[in-house]
């Protein structure tokens, strides 16, 4: 017998989803511009990004950096550079937990209008 998750459980799965550093690295509008980079311009360097932005080179890699260790991009070095791509299917991974998180909780707590 499969034993269902007390409505305390779901509620502490879905904070926890949603307290992370996923999250925490979308919150700051120079890595939401980062990010939109990306999408313009798909892989690219350190030097590529900054080109476009008003920060310091050494800001936007360390931006990039928390990016990466967030889960948001994927880094390969060649030679001297770091190019940096968004990880689409992790992205889209994590996309998913957070819906699924989010649809455990909807019966119990926020059922919409109409109901």
């Amino acid at each position: 017998m499969v034993k269902s998750k007390s409505r305390e459980q779901i509620a502490d799965a879905c904070v926890a989803m949603l307290d992370t550093g996923f999250f925490r690295a979308l919150c700051e509008p120079v890595r939401v511009e980062i990010l939109r980079q990306l999408i313009l311009k798909g892989r690219a360097d350190v030097n590529t990004i900054a080109e476009e932005m008003p920060q310091d080179r050494s800001v936007i890699a360390r931006h990039l950096q928390l990016m990466e260790r967030a889960g948001l991009l994927t880094s390969q070095v060649e030679g001297r550079h770091t190019f940096y791509e968004i990880d689409g299917p992790a992205v889209v991974d994590r996309m998913s937990q957070v819906t699924s998180a989010l649809e455990a909780i909807v019966p119990m707590c926020c059922p919409g209008r109409g109901r």
